[in-house]
């Protein structure tokens, strides 16, 4: 990233008038310090240690911020002039944002019980900056955290944000690739049959039993050893989800995707295509079809098979 002179404007000059205002007064934790949320943080980060359970159990310090945040709802208590700030960066075309960093100072250790109170500054807003995602001003708050009757300090969490304008693209955006799949040892003979447009179905050569997707083990009987059965390309749609949200590059929402049950019995997740999403339905009668992406991916699809007769 880089400043330079131009860093001295008229907005940066406005906004340093900002610094050390209160972002946000007398804000309150949603709930008390306790054992639920201590268990499931622990859970998640994979810490074990003893301190965090039981009757004398302490919170991990690094939950620090998790007792001072909103949720969806947010708090009621954030300032005019954390607003006010926010609003000029907005007017002046940096509305994107992203977290940059943060800082944390653990005073004491909190407990279940305890009613945690926090107070939040405008502690720095930087110089004008270039960085890779655009320009624009870098805004550090301190929230000073508080728990019991007495409110005696429990830590200090600083937060940092860059507020910015996107830079602009120099060159027009490539069309997006569709994602590449998986392939390892135990799949590879799958992918080599779609580039054949075979679609290969395992069998285990001693009971038989048909598996997909591939596994390197029978599910049925623990046997190692099998071959392969082409399969017919005859389906029908045994399940399917509609995807509206969240959108994904190469792909061109809203689209179904189906569960289809092959011939063989076994069952695989593929794009019924040709068919409006909203006409796809349960019990469809499909058949396979390979379709080329690019140069490199070949995938195995379905199209309703009134649409292939």
């Amino acid at each position: 990233m880089s400043g330079g002179p131009e860093a001295s404007d008229e907005l940066g000059m406005r906004l340093k008038t900002y610094e050390g205002r209160a972002a946000a007064v007398a804000g309150q934790g949603k709930d008390p310090v306790n054992l639920p949320m201590i268990r499931h943080w622990c859970e998640a980060m994979g810490d074990t240690n003893p301190a965090y359970e039981g009757p004398d159990a302490m919170a991990p310090p690094t939950m620090l911020q998790a007792w001072t945040m909103g949720g969806l709802s947010g708090h009621s208590g954030r300032s005019a002039a954390f607003d006010e700030l926010l609003g000029l960066l907005d007017e002046a075309g940096c509305t994107s944002v992203v977290a940059t960093d943060c800082e944390q100072e653990y005073v004491r250790a909190l407990r279940p019980g305890d009613e945690v109170t926090f107070d939040t500054v405008i502690e720095s807003v930087s110089e004008r900056k270039t960085t890779k995602l655009g320009t624009g001003y870098f805004v550090t708050t301190r929230t000073d955290v508080r728990a019991g009757p007495d409110r005696a300090l429990a830590g200090t969490h600083r937060f940092r944000i860059l507020k910015y304008a996107p830079a602009a693209r120099s060159r027009p955006q490539e069309q997006p690739r569709r994602p590449r799949p998986v392939v390892n040892r135990d799949n590879a003979g799958f992918w080599e049959g779609v580039e054949q447009h075979r679609l290969l179905i395992q069998r285990c050569t001693s009971c038989t039993t048909l598996r997909f997707p591939w596994l390197p083990g029978c599910n049925a009987c623990g046997a190692l050893d099998w071959d392969t059965l082409e399969a017919s390309g005859e389906g029908t749609v045994y399940s399917y989800v509609v995807m509206h949200h969240p959108p994904f590059p190469a792909f061109d929402p809203p689209y179904a995707v189906a569960l289809v049950e092959l011939a063989e019995g076994v069952r695989m997740i593929s794009n019924v295509i040709g068919t409006p999403y909203d006409k796809v339905h349960i019990g469809l009668p499909v058949h396979l079809e390979f379709q080329r992406y690019d140069d490199e991916l070949v995938l195995p699809v379905f199209r309703a098979r009134e649409e292939v007769a």
